[in-house]
């Protein structure tokens, strides 16, 4: 499986807003400016994670974007799926009914076994990031990755 860089994007954004003192924000250009990342194409990924619900948006001198809850209640799939959407990488396309070797109809009524294995692993991966919450992965980081986050976005201003 193979996911679009602005996955990897949004994640750490959302990451570094986790670490923000509460009512803090960070502008699409500061997040841009500290990943070196474009901007424009940045702030249309996190609009998608303000519509979500996953962030919320500010206006004005002070504006930029913060959490939208507390980040033990936001988990690392509502990110991902909120650019990326839902549905599985895998699709079958039954090739097992084309060609010479074609199976007839009445052998084909369920999904085929790699079907339902691939099902199985995407769901086991949506279960994994489901289960991880962005606090889990703030608790992860060095003590003094929060502080240093801080002050590297306030210098970015």
């Amino acid at each position: 499986m193979r996911l679009p860089a602005s996955t990897e994007w949004v994640l750490h954004c959302a990451t570094t807003l986790a670490q923000l003192d509460p009512g803090d924000t960070a502008s699409t250009a500061q997040l841009s400016l500290y990943y070196d990342l474009p901007a424009p194409y940045l702030a249309k990924q996190l609009k998608a994670l303000v519509k979500a619900g996953v962030l919320s948006a500010t206006t004005g001198p002070r504006g930029g974007f913060r959490l939208a809850r507390p980040a033990e209640a936001i988990d690392l799939l509502q990110i991902v799926e909120a650019v990326d959407g839902a549905s599985s990488p895998y699709r079958c396309a039954e090739i097992r009914r084309q060609g010479v070797g074609a199976l007839p109809p009445e052998e084909c009524e369920e999904a085929c076994v790699l079907a339902r294995k691939m099902a199985e692993a995407h769901e086991a991966w949506r279960r994994n990031l489901a289960g991880t919450t962005l606090a889990d992965v703030v608790a992860t980081l060095p003590s003094a990755a929060p502080a240093r986050t801080r002050s590297r976005l306030a210098a970015a201003r």
